[in-house]
């Protein structure tokens, strides 16, 4: 009897596990995560997430792994990564130059002068660093661009060298990383990458020949000054 069961048994196809079913309560979590990522204008971390929505920290963590992989495909526009170590959505690097053609069809953009822009790279490079070692490598005076930068929250304070006068130290901000869209500042693009984000934040006619443009951002100390006036916008 035992040997005609055994028999019957193997006859029969192997039943399949299973699936797993997602619960409810799980698959509306996921949406209103996706629902308040989309919303909000600051990346969201994931212990910030899991407390507002009161779920384990696991269960963040892997939603938004499926989230992340749920935009990643070719027919989405949008998509979800890791920004200043926390997450945002925004539109993909493939499709910047068309939104940004459509951005601008609207309205003016928001935009730092070249003296700006110099002054933040110098920083972002270099930081920390002080006013007067932006002075030596820039070969200009920038108070009035460090105040806009600082009023614009790309910079800050970050204490005071140890050396005679005691300078304030400056470095860059997390605000900077999500003006750039850097997820720390090991993303930082290259000099020449820099150049052509320059380029595109200013418009044809403020911005000189490329090769002069490039000098003061790598000009090393005591080169010659800078003939951009020190506006602070």
């Amino acid at each position: 009897m035992e040997e005609i069961e055994s028999t019957i048994e193997e006859l029969l196809p192997a039943t399949e596990p299973t699936p797993e079913i997602r619960s409810q309560s799980e698959t509306e979590l996921k949406a209103v995560l996706e629902a308040i990522i989309y919303v909000t204008e600051e990346p969201l971390t994931k212990p910030q997430i899991a407390a507002a929505l009161n779920a384990p920290a696991e269960l963040i963590e892997k939603l938004l792994g499926e989230l992340t992989g749920k935009y990643e495909k070719a027919e989405d526009g949008l998509t979800i990564r890791e920004v200043a170590g926390g997450f945002k959505m925004g539109t993909k690097a493939e499709h910047h130059e068309a939104v940004r053609a459509f951005v601008k069809s609207l309205k003016p953009p928001l935009k730092l002068s070249l003296a700006a822009l110099e002054t933040l790279s110098v920083i972002a490079y270099k930081q920390p660093i002080t006013a007067p070692e932006v002075l030596e490598i820039r070969g200009v005076s920038g108070a009035g661009v460090l105040r806009t930068l600082l009023e614009r929250k790309l910079i800050a304070a970050a204490g005071r060298k140890n050396v005679i006068g005691r300078p304030v130290l400056y470095r860059t901000t997390k605000e900077f990383l999500i003006q750039f869209g850097l997820k720390d500042l090991s993303e930082l693009p290259s000099l020449k990458e820099f150049e052509e984000i320059r380029r595109l934040s200013l418009p044809e006619q403020e911005f000189p020949d490329a090769q002069e443009a490039g000098q003061g951002a790598s000009r090393g100390p005591g080169g010659p000054p800078s003939d951009e006036p020190e506006s602070g916008d």
